[in-house]
């Protein structure tokens, strides 16, 4: 057994000094990879800094046609928004999608987008809709933030205190999940945004997280299932493991694009 130190921040000053004075801190969000990792032995942080208690970091605020979501605001809040779903209903669709009821209600967007977990379902939201990540030190663009498996523009320390997104023209997002985990075997958002269509795919990529621009350039000469009939995404690049081959992803990205826009109206 080994012994963690519990920080709990006032402050965002507070806890980027406790993670600095730490041999080897973690941010705690909604834990639902840290902790797990953690009973495996697969992680062994001196120090927890529970980010909860920071002040603004929680809620959701609509102001015209752009949405701010705090980053320790729960993927249950985040489906049950009625005023979200109003402006960019296909947050709500996303978040009832992740996991089971306790890890929604535990689970946050901020924690999500933090971890980038290559089958987590918010990388998708945020890349597909174009969104920002705000940090305690500057705004980081989708197209810009994310860089890898479980790697991002984050730099040591920075934390995530909430991420915005453009209310799109329409969008949806279809996942084929993983029975067990219910992470994404592949999931796909579309978006039909002012500067054109978005499809940001999730759970196929061997990076992570990415933009499917053979699909976007599709979309672009008319946003319709029509339209992506003919199209594919190679699947060079794609992830293969015990429960799809890439050539299995590439032809679900597909269908699943497809079946979004379809959806999007």
């Amino acid at each position: 057994m080994y012994q963690t130190k519990y920080h709990k921040a006032a402050s965002f000053d507070d806890a980027v000094a406790a993670l600095g004075a730490a041999e080897d801190g973690k941010y705690l969000a909604g834990g639902q990879t840290l902790l797990a990792t953690m009973k495996q032995r697969l992680a062994a942080p001196t120090d927890l800094v529970d980010l909860r208690g920071i002040d603004g970091m929680v809620g959701i605020s609509v102001d015209g046609d752009s949405v701010t979501i705090g980053a320790a605001t729960t993927h249950a809040e985040v489906a049950s928004n009625a005023a979200l779903r109003a402006v960019i209903p296909v947050l709500c669709d996303l978040a009832v999608l992740i996991g089971d009821p306790a890890v929604r209600h535990m689970g946050t967007i901020g924690g999500s987008l933090a971890n980038n977990d290559p089958a987590a379902d918010y990388p998708a939201a945020v890349l597909g809709l174009n969104g920002t990540v705000i940090t305690n030190q500057r705004e980081i663009p989708a197209d810009e933030y994310f860089e890898g498996l479980f790697t991002t523009a984050l730099d040591e320390g920075e934390i995530i205190k909430a991420v915005r997104f453009p209310k799109p023209r329409r969008a949806a997002y279809q996942k084929f999940p993983n029975p067990a985990s219910r992470f994404a075997l592949v999931g796909v958002l579309v978006a039909d945004t002012g500067d054109g269509p978005r499809v940001a795919v999730t759970g196929a990529g061997s990076d992570g997280v990415f933009r499917a621009e053979a699909l976007e350039e599709a979309l672009a000469g008319g946003f319709s299932a029509a339209s992506l009939e003919g199209a594919s995404v190679d699947s060079d690049g794609l992830m293969g493991d015990i429960h799809a081959t890439p050539e299995y992803r590439a032809h679900l990205i597909g269908v699943l694009a497809r079946r979004g826009v379809a959806a999007a109206g």
